[in-house]
């Protein structure tokens, strides 16, 4: 088998170009933190029970955020809305 990429071969005079695939058997996943170590079904989609840890500490300090809308504060909105009104 050949080692390129691309490998040339003739077909009724023309010259062509056939791509070789080549089926890699898939390498166990990485911590979804560390990115270093395979996943433990113990702790799964992390590596150990310190990456889990790690990660839930910047959920909870706001190193993490989810993109969303701003969402303004409702009782703020009914004070305002009744100051007009008065």
């Amino acid at each position: 088998m050949h080692s390129d990429f691309h490998r040339r071969c003739r077909t009724g005079g023309r010259i062509g170009l056939r791509r070789e695939y080549r089926i890699v058997a898939m390498s166990q996943p990485l911590c979804v933190f560390c990115r270093r170590h395979p996943i433990e079904q113990l702790w799964r989609p992390f590596c150990s029970e310190r990456c889990k840890l790690q990660d839930l500490a910047r959920w909870a300090e706001g190193a993490y955020r989810v993109a969303a809308e701003p969402v303004c504060d409702t009782d703020e909105s009914d004070d305002e809305s009744q100051k007009a009104e008065g």
